[in-house]
C-alpha cells in the first residue's frame, strides 16, 4: 500500500514538474524572480509609503504642479456647470452643454440649462427598441453566434457617443431644465438599468422562442407590447415626457421678454437650428488604423433608424488644427477621451508627467498610443465639451481647456490638458463642416470599413 502511495506522489510531483516546464513557475524560476526585489533599505521605506497611502499621492510629480494655468488665449463663451451624478450620460451632457453655449451668445441669454432628463428617457427607450429588434433579426440564429451574444450581454446602457445626441434631438427636441427635472432614477441609473437589462433578456427569450413560421405583423405587434412595459417603467421613474410646455425668456437683468408655448422640437428650432446630422464630421485618431479613411462600427447608435457612429481617422495634427479655428470662431466641440490616464481630480489637471510612476516604481513604462489600443490599455471613456486652446507666437497649442461634467471639481468645473496629453489620450472630436479642410471632407465619399458592434474602439462614452 505505501508502495502505490509513493508511485501515485512522485507521478503527482513528475505532473507538476512538466506543467511547470511547459510556462508554470519552478522552484528555480521564483527563486530567480525574487532577486530582482532586493528589499533594501529604500524598496522598505517605499513599500511602507504605499501601503499606507494611495499610490497617486506619492507619484505626484512636484515638478509639474505649476506647468499649467487657467489662462488661455482663446475661449468660447459658456457659462454653468453641469453635473451628471452618478450616471454615465457624458455624452448627453456634452452634446447639450456645446448646444447650450451656442444659444447663449447667439440669443444673448444670461444662462440656459437644458434638461438630460427628457433626452435620456428616450434614450432608453429608444435602445430598447434596438435590442428587441436586433434579437428579432437574429432570432433565428444560434445563441452562441457572435452578434446574438453581443446583443444579450449588452441589452441597454447609458453611455452613449454624438451619434446617439444628433439622432434624439432631431427626432425628439430638448427642453429647458425645469420643464423635466432630474430625478433619483436619472442621477443615479444604474438600479434602472439593470432592472430594464433583465426585462429585455426576457423578451429577448420569448422572441426567439416564437414559432419559426410567426407573422412579421404579430412579431411586431409582440414588440410593441414589450415597449409599452419598458416604457411604463421609464415614466415610473423618470417621469413622463412633455408634449407642450410654457416658456419664459428673460434678459440679463432677469426680466421676462417673452412668454411663449413649444414643443420640444420647436423649442429647438426656435433656440438651436442645427442640423446635427448632416453639419457635423466626427474626427478619431486611432493610430492602430490607416489614417485617411471611414470606419463605421455596425449596432453602434441609439436609434434603430438612426446612424451607426461614422468618423474620419486622422493624424492628431489635422484634428488639432480644426480644432483650434473652431474655438477661435466661439465654436464649443464634443470631444472624448480616456480621462482616467494621468489625472489630477485635486488640480483638474490632465497631463503625462502629472505622476511619476517611473520613479517610484523602478521601471519604464513604453507603450505608444498605437501599442496601447492595441492591448487595451487605452480608449475613448468620456466625453466633454472642448472650449479653450492656448496658442504661442506661431498658432502651435500650448495647452487646452474642456468643460466637464462632474459638478464643480477640477479647475472651476473644467479640466486643463497639456497638449502632449492631448496627443496621447484624446480620441474622438466633432467639429462643423465649415472648419473641415475639403480634401477631409471628399474622404466621407468612401464607402466605410466596417467594424463589427464588438469592435475595441466602441466603446460607449461614460
Amino acid at each position: 500500500m505505501k508502495k502505490i502511495i509513493f508511485i501515485t506522489t512522485l507521478f503527482a510531483i513528475i505532473q507538476t514538474n512538466a506543467h511547470a516546464q511547459n510556462g508554470g513557475i519552478t522552484t528555480e524560476n521564483l527563486l530567480q524572480i525574487k532577486k530582482s526585489y532586493a528589499n533594501t533599505a529604500t524598496d522598505k521605506a517605499i513599500h511602507n509609503a504605499i501601503a499606507n497611502n494611495d499610490i497617486n499621492k506619492l507619484a505626484v510629480n512636484a515638478e509639474n504642479q505649476t506647468k499649467l494655468n487657467g489662462d488661455f488665449s482663446d475661449k468660447v463663451t459658456t457659462k454653468g456647470i453641469t453635473d451628471q451624478k452618478s450616471s454615465g450620460r457624458c455624452w448627453l451632457f456634452t452634446g447639450l452643454n456645446v448646444l447650450r453655449a451656442q444659444a447663449i451668445t447667439q440669443h444673448n441669454l444670461p444662462d440656459l440649462q437644458l434638461s438630460h432628463n427628457y433626452n435620456f428617457f428616450y434614450d432608453q427607450l429608444e435602445k430598447s427598441n434596438l435590442f428587441l429588434q436586433g434579437i428579432i433579426e437574429t432570432r433565428t440564429k444560434p445563441v452562441n453566434d457572435r452578434t446574438v451574444e453581443w446583443l444579450l450581454k449588452n441589452p441597454i446602457g447609458d453611455g452613449g457617443t454624438y451619434t446617439g445626441v444628433a439622432d434624439l434631438v432631431a427626432k425628439y427636441g430638448v427642453v429647458p431644465q425645469d420643464v423635466m427635472p432630474e430625478t433619483n432614477s436619472s442621477n443615479s441609473t444604474s438600479r434602472l438599468g439593470q432592472i430594464i437589462a433583465l426585462k429585455l433578456r426576457e423578451f429577448a427569450i420569448e422572441l426567439r422562442n416564437m414559432p419559426a413560421n410567426a407573422k412579421a405583423a404579430d412579431i411586431t405587434n409582440r414588440k410593441t407590447e414589450m415597449l409599452g412595459v419598458i416604457y411604463r417603467i421609464l415614466a415610473l421613474n423618470l417621469g413622463e415626457p412633455v408634449q407642450k410646455f410654457t416658456w419664459s425668456r428673460k434678459n440679463n437683468e432677469g426680466k421676462i421678454t417673452e412668454t411663449k408655448e413649444y414643443t420640444p422640437l420647436s423649442f429647438y428650432n426656435d433656440f438651436f437650428g442645427n442640423d446635427l446630422i448632416g453639419n457635423y464630421v466626427m474626427l478619431m485618431n486611432d493610430p492602430s488604423r490607416e489614417f485617411y479613411k471611414v470606419y463605421e462600427i455596425d449596432f453602434d447608435r441609439h436609434v434603430y433608424d438612426g446612424h451607426n457612429w461614422l468618423y474620419v481617422n486622422l493624424p492628431i495634427d489635422e484634428i488639432k488644427n480644426m480644432a483650434v479655428k473652431s474655438i477661435k470662431a466661439n465654436k464649443a466641440m464634443y470631444f472624448s477621451c480616456d480621462v482616467g490616464k494621468f489625472l489630477n481630480r485635486e488640480k483638474g489637471t490632465l497631463d503625462v508627467n502629472n505622476f511619476d510612476y517611473e520613479s517610484l516604481f523602478g521601471t519604464k513604462f513604453g507603450m505608444n498610443k498605437q501599442q496601447r489600443i492595441a492591448t487595451f490599455a487605452s480608449g475613448s471613456s468620456h466625453a466633454m465639451s472642448l472650449i479653450a486652446v492656448d496658442v504661442d507666437d506661431n498658432g502651435k497649442s500650448k495647452k487646452w481647456m474642456v468643460e466637464n461634467s462632474w459638478g464643480d471639481t477640477g479647475y472651476k468645473g473644467n479640466l486643463i490638458i497639456s497638449d502632449e496629453w492631448f496627443n496621447e489620450y484624446m480620441f474622438r472630436l466633432v467639429v462643423e463642416k465649415q472648419f473641415v479642410p475639403s480634401n477631409i471632407l471628399e474622404l466621407l465619399n468612401q464607402k466605410p470599413i466596417q467594424l463589427p458592434a464588438w469592435d475595441p474602439m466602441f466603446s460607449a462614452d461614460e
